[in-house]
């Protein structure tokens, strides 16, 4: 194998062989680039020819050196970098590898079944990040800890019903919650209730059956906003009280946020289209409330 410090005039045979050798010597004057092309033990005339390309893959692992969360992440592809490998000698092929952070995300979202793309600081949200200056949060603060150190060893216990004004942070708090507990290999699913009556919708003849049977039995299912849909007696009567009633036979944790107390909940789950229904919203009311105890979370806003 030739030095890395080689700069032989035998591969100059025209301009373009010109520009590839001063590119690469200019290269060869950072070290971490150096140390790139001794490691995968290629000669200078195969180093030349991805001369731009192994100075990204040095670029995305010195960002990797300063990043302490995928959140952070400054490379083209979101925790992963574009790395080389040697294919018969005389090729390099570039690959995108992940980075430590990048494969904890992967283990954590074995665990984090989701319907529809949350948003990043959703997904990310950690307990540690929940702002505790504001002391209107304090009890809501307070409950998600203790629900955190008992379902260690009661797997049945309630969730919440988090309702209060809007921009408050009731979906953070929850999601963090949420995450931590699938870091322990906990099952989670997150779904934004109107989102998810859509894609229901939507998958009627595909994989109805299969989503039903996620939102049914996951471990811990938030559903998110619900208030916000516009009401049917389908996604009421079918899809919210089939859900509901076999988490409740099951006892599986169940946690819903809105901008509605119970009370407003059930006038705005009565009225449809089509009629006025109160006892068949006051059914779901009653599956909530056998499922969540109620929190109100009144904050100002952090949106």
């Amino acid at each position: 194998m030739k030095s890395v410090k080689d700069t032989s005039s035998d591969y100059l045979v025209n301009d373009l062989d010109y520009e590839l050798h001063k590119n690469y010597v200019l290269a060869l004057k950072d070290e971490n680039f150096k140390k790139l092309v001794t490691r995968l033990k290629i000669n200078e005339k195969v180093a030349q020819k991805y001369t731009s390309k192994l100075e990204g893959t040095v670029l995305e692992l010195e960002n990797c050196k300063k990043c302490k969360h995928l959140i952070e992440c400054k490379n083209k592809v979101a925790g992963c970098v574009n790395y080389p490998k040697v294919i018969d000698d005389d090729r390099l092929k570039f690959d995108y590898v992940a980075c430590k952070y990048k494969v904890e995300d992967l283990e954590e979202k074995k665990y984090q079944a989701n319907i529809f793309e949350e948003p990043l600081a959703i997904r990310n949200a950690k307990m540690a990040s929940i702002d505790l200056t504001d002391k209107k949060r304090a009890h809501v603060i307070k409950w998600v800890k203790k629900f955190y150190t008992d379902y260690q060893t009661n797997k049945n216990i309630k969730g919440c019903y988090l309702h209060g004004s809007f921009g408050s942070g009731k979906t953070y708090i929850l999601a963090a919650l949420l995450n931590e507990l699938a870091r322990k290999k906990v099952s989670t699913t997150i779904i934004y209730y109107s989102e998810m009556l859509r894609v229901l919708k939507e998958s009627f003849n595909d994989d109805f059956g299969a989503k039903m049977y996620l939102l049914k039995t996951t471990d811990i299912l938030l559903i998110d906003d619900i208030g916000a849909e516009t009401v049917t007696a389908w996604n009421r009567d079918e899809i919210l009280g089939t859900i509901l009633q076999y988490r409740m036979d099951a006892e599986l944790p169940t946690f819903f946020t809105s901008n509605l107390t119970l009370s407003e909940l059930e006038v705005h789950l009565s009225s449809t289209k089509d009629s006025v229904d109160i006892v068949k919203a006051r059914r779901i009311i009653e599956r909530i409330k056998q499922l969540t105890e109620d929190l109100e979370l009144v904050s100002e806003s952090r949106r």
